[in-house]
């Protein structure tokens, strides 16, 4: 059967405007859960579904589970972060550079972050105590490929276990955690932070450099972490 020129015009306009009104769901779904745990919340799938007036079974189609939908607010909150790049073959410097990129846009969805890691220790808490059945695990590692990267003119320069030990420490230092502790813990503004932060990494970075060029930092023993 011949199918007309109309026809298929018709077809192609439904299909696009099927698939704009999904992009558009989403991004209301998105848009809706970023606003709830900005304001301190860690929202299920079906309380985000109800907030947005959507279906919750059009809810579950999009965001499979509350990982998966706090997994995404995450990623829309870390926006830049995630695409940094740095041109400088300075690993101090690119450091610094990672830092004032991610610092402000952190603090600035301080909120999301937040809700994030009470979900991630609610997970924890409830997979030690054998209760987490077959919910998906919220995970969290951008930081780690952004600190490699930050660090990786030092690959060839400190032995394999030398230069992950350096991602390791400086990974406590980097993330929504240094605002739990210089913050709500110390007390300190946003200036204070950063500048502790910051103090606080090149330190890491440029004593790593010096141990690697001792004869002991060669030959230093592997960490319980490694």
């Amino acid at each position: 059967m011949d199918v007309s020129r109309q026809q298929v015009v018709n077809d192609d306009t439904g299909q696009a405007a099927k698939h704009g009104a999904r992009v558009r769901t989403k991004r209301l779904m998105l848009e809706t859960a970023t606003r709830l745990m900005q304001s301190g919340a860690t929202p299920s799938v079906s309380e985000v579904a109800e907030a947005a007036q959507v279906s919750r079974a059009t809810a579950y189609r999009y965001f499979p589970s509350q990982a998966a939908l706090v997994q995404a607010v995450v990623d829309e909150g870390l926006g830049p972060i995630l695409t940094w790049q740095s041109t400088s073959a300075d690993a101090e410097r690119r450091v610094a550079e990672l830092f004032d990129t991610a610092m402000p846009r952190i603090e600035a969805f301080e909120a999301t972050f937040k809700a994030a890691l009470k979900l991630s220790l609610d997970q924890w808490a409830r997979r030690q105590a054998g209760t987490l059945g077959g919910e998906p695990a919220l995970t969290r590692g951008h930081r780690v490929d952004l600190l490699k990267d930050a660090i990786a003119p030092l690959k060839d320069r400190l032995p394999p276990r030398e230069f992950k030990r350096l991602a390791q420490a400086l990974s406590l230092i980097f993330g929504v955690e240094v605002l739990i502790v210089l913050k709500d813990i110390w007390g300190l503004d946003s200036r204070k932070m950063m500048s502790v932060a910051q103090w606080a990494a090149g330190a890491l970075v440029r004593a790593a450099v010096m141990e690697s060029m001792t004869e002991g930092g060669r030959s230093a023993p592997a960490t319980a972490t490694e």
